[in-house]
């Protein structure tokens, strides 16, 4: 019986959705976090008849017999919306006001992109991620500096020493992509470009449509508690609606033998 293999898909289909829902659940409080949302395609169709096909000499089937052999996933997409901003009051904490990445080094010399923008700072001074990754270009804090401010624009000051005025000790400049679900997540809050994002467009923070940065604030992750908790009731629901079906199919099937 086609539906057997039918609400399969559908069941298989529900288990992904599921375990997309998982992941958001479990970041919700990941900083710079972006929820994730399946896509489903339905799968070929066997015909039976094929629509305008002729009926008769003088008139045709307008609809024809298509039956549906179930669903697929056509993608997992990631959903860039903008996290709430909250206060921190710490001083390398910088959330990103609008469009655009942190770009970070990684050991293997390539280049990763972030919105998480809980940075510290490692032995040697330099602005890093939690992992130790630097933020490109590199910026080292001297360790006599003091009132370290980053500006909207992303220019990096401090004043050193027994001066009393800033110095500029470099520039935060930000990652934007044409388009964002493109990129690959490598985890720790990390996305690297791929050909479907296309290449990294760099910028200073406030230009071309690039965001800007907030000192003392972090970007909370963009999953809505409300919204994933009513997605998993509605995939539970469809999971047991089409393991009804396979249990009806089977005792449909349980009839006929019944009757030989």
């Amino acid at each position: 019986m086609r539906s057997l293999w039918t609400s399969t898909t559908g069941m298989s289909a529900q288990s992904l959705n599921m375990d997309v829902i998982a992941n958001n659940l479990a970041n919700v409080s990941t900083s710079g976090f972006k929820k994730s949302r399946a896509d489903f395609q339905d799968l070929l169709y066997q015909i039976m008849k094929v629509p305008g096909s002729p009926t008769s000499a003088d008139t045709t089937s307008p609809t024809g017999i298509q039956v549906g052999l179930g669903v697929k996933p056509g993608a997992v997409t990631k959903i860039f919306t903008e996290g709430d901003i909250v206060q921190t009051g710490n001083t390398f904490d910088v959330a990103i006001e609008g469009a655009g990445f942190f770009q970070v080094g990684l050991p293997d010399g390539n280049t990763a992109y972030t919105r998480a923008g809980s940075l510290k700072l490692d032995g040697t001074g330099r602005i890093t991620t939690s992992d130790g990754y630097p933020i490109q270009p590199e910026i080292t804090i001297p360790e006599d500096a003091q009132n370290v401010t980053i500006s909207e624009t992303g220019v990096v000051s401090a004043i050193i020493g027994d001066s009393t005025l800033a110095t500029e000790l470099g520039n935060i400049d930000l990652a934007d992509f044409v388009n964002e679900a493109g990129l690959i997540s490598i985890g720790k809050n990390l996305f690297r470009e791929t050909e479907a994002s296309g290449v990294a467009l760099i910028g200073v923070p406030g230009t071309n449509g690039i965001g800007t940065l907030l000192q003392g604030y972090v970007e909370n992750s963009n999953v809505n508690l409300v919204e994933e908790l009513t997605q998993m009731i509605t995939a539970q629901r469809a999971f047991e609606i089409n393991s009804k079906v396979i249990t009806t199919s089977d005792e449909m099937m349980q009839t006929v033998t019944n009757m030989t």
